[in-house]
């Protein structure tokens, strides 16, 4: 069973960062983590982080022991390049290469404990709650009750609440209206 993490967009050099990943490659879990607190480079921060987290990732997704790991693989890429420039002698500008790095680590178990399958999590769409979609009920206006001789059909419309557009302007979409579409938002004007 192998469990892999990435970290992206590092801004560190990815020579600098190579140099901490190929003192830990190969090496059992536990002993990375101590041979990185050891290290004196920058790059041993984003390394422990994302050893870490995919020793996180192997406890609780497929329910692996700690100590039963170690780093079959880590990769260490080149992300996107940032370039500055700096002002020098005589109105000239030397370029500035900003490096970014990409990293990738691959865990892999000591001894095979057999193959597990990942916990599956339970995602809501944030539309429908409880399996259904959030309906209220609207008041139609009198005039139009008095108006139309299909002012019983008309009486109760139903608005649709979108979660993800709630508090955005109060535009509210209601089935059976005139309009269709979201309705035009409203403005108030402040007397004083």
């Amino acid at each position: 069973m192998e469990v892999k993490a990435k970290a992206k967009h590092i801004r560190m050099s990815p020579r600098k960062v190579r140099l901490v990943a190929d003192v830990v490659r190969g090496m059992e879990v536990n002993s990375a983590l101590d041979q990185l607190q050891m290290i004196n480079k920058w790059a041993k921060k984003p390394i422990k982080k994302l050893i870490e987290s995919a020793i996180s990732n192997a406890e609780n997704n497929f329910e692996l022991d700690k100590n039963n790991l170690f780093i079959k693989e880590i990769r260490v890429d080149e992300g996107a390049t940032l370039k500055r420039w700096m002002p020098r002698a005589h109105g000239r500008a030397t370029p500035l290469r900003k490096r970014n790095s990409h990293i990738m680590i691959n865990l892999a178990e000591i001894k095979d404990s057999g193959e597990k399958k990942a916990k599956k999590q339970k995602i809501e769409d944030p539309v429908k709650m409880d399996g259904k979609v959030q309906e209220n009920e609207v008041k139609v206006d009198k005039k139009e009750k008095k108006g139309d001789k299909k002012g019983a059909e008309k009486e109760l419309g139903k608005e649709i609440v979108d979660p993800r557009r709630e508090g955005k302007g109060k535009n509210t979409k209601i089935e059976g209206s005139e309009k269709k579409g979201f309705t035009s938002k409203v403005f108030r004007r402040k007397s004083g």
